[in-house]
């Protein structure tokens, strides 16, 4: 049985989910230039080499019209946290939607007003054109309709008066389409994942300060192990969170497995530890 097996020691982030899995694939910048031609406005996907601990692997970088959201750490666990209306995700890349806090991974908030907005029902048109086949459209749709329910919920209100800020939204839509776009053609049997870090502390925004994990990534992990090794800082973003719910249909140790491929999805922040999310693709059960 074909098994993907995603290790989570330092959380993860949207960006550093699909890094890991580009390492993985056959032909890595054939991808790429297949997913910045599927249809998502003003975006550029790429992948760098990066080092973490000595350890090299592949940094995913998001632009947006030629910048990376807020400018910052380069998505690091990083999630902009729509302003009242909705948190938004990513490890690393930091996928802010609306205006609102951008953890970074080593957090920064970010909320910018100047930004043009679009409500959840204006990424869920521009999910359902891209040109993708349906189980990826189907897939990317459901995992935004956690990390908007999360939200909608942290922020008292309905999924359909969330906004996000155009650039943080369209960058956490590449993250998300792009792994559904990788689960597709590496098409694994099984999906498992080992618990979730979250990282400790607080994030500063511009709401004030908030408890790690961020209220709406909290809402996410329900009902996933998760735990807290005492590294300072926000490990985990929604939509990294709400990839990994997604996908994986059980949490465990690394299960018995010969494995074949081996991917490290690199954050930009350096830690005592890897920052990096990684995978295994491998026959389970076999001798």
């Amino acid at each position: 049985m074909k098994t993907l097996y995603f290790e989570c020691n330092m959380g993860a982030a949207g960006d550093m989910v699909m890094a890991s899995l580009l390492e993985l694939h056959e032909n890595p910048n054939d991808f790429l230039q297949r997913l910045n031609a599927v249809g998502i406005p003003g975006v550029v996907v790429s992948s760098e080499p990066n080092e973490k601990c000595g350890i090299v692997g592949t940094r995913v970088v998001v632009r947006v019209n030629g910048q990376e959201e807020g400018g910052h750490d380069h998505h690091e666990h990083s999630h902009d946290h729509s302003h009242g209306h909705t948190h938004d995700h990513s490890h690393d890349h930091n996928h802010s939607h609306t205006h609102d806090h951008d953890h970074n991974h080593d957090h920064s908030c970010d909320h910018e007003g100047t930004h043009s907005h679009n409500s959840y029902r204006d990424i869920e048109h521009r999910i359902g054109h891209l040109n993708v086949s349906g189980s990826v459209k189907e897939n990317a749709l459901a995992v935004y309709k956690l990390i908007a329910d999360a939200e909608s919920k942290v922020h008292g209100t309905t999924i359909e008066q969330i906004h996000f800020h155009e650039v943080g939204e369209m960058d956490a839509v590449a993250d998300i389409v792009g792994v559904c776009m990788l689960m597709e053609e590496l098409a694994p049997d099984t999906v498992k994942a080992s618990s979730m870090n979250v990282g400790s502390g607080h994030v500063k925004c511009s709401h004030g300060t908030l408890p790690v994990p961020a209220p709406a990534t909290a809402l996410i992990l329900q009902g996933m192990p998760i735990y807290s090794d005492k590294t300072k800082g926000e490990l985990c973003t929604p939509t990294g969170a709400a990839l990994i719910k997604h996908f994986a249909s059980e949490f465990c140790s690394l299960p018995l497995m010969r494995v074949s491929k081996i991917g490290y999805g690199m954050g930009t922040k350096n830690f005592e530890k890897a920052n990096c999310v990684r995978t295994f693709m491998g026959d389970e059960g076999g001798e």
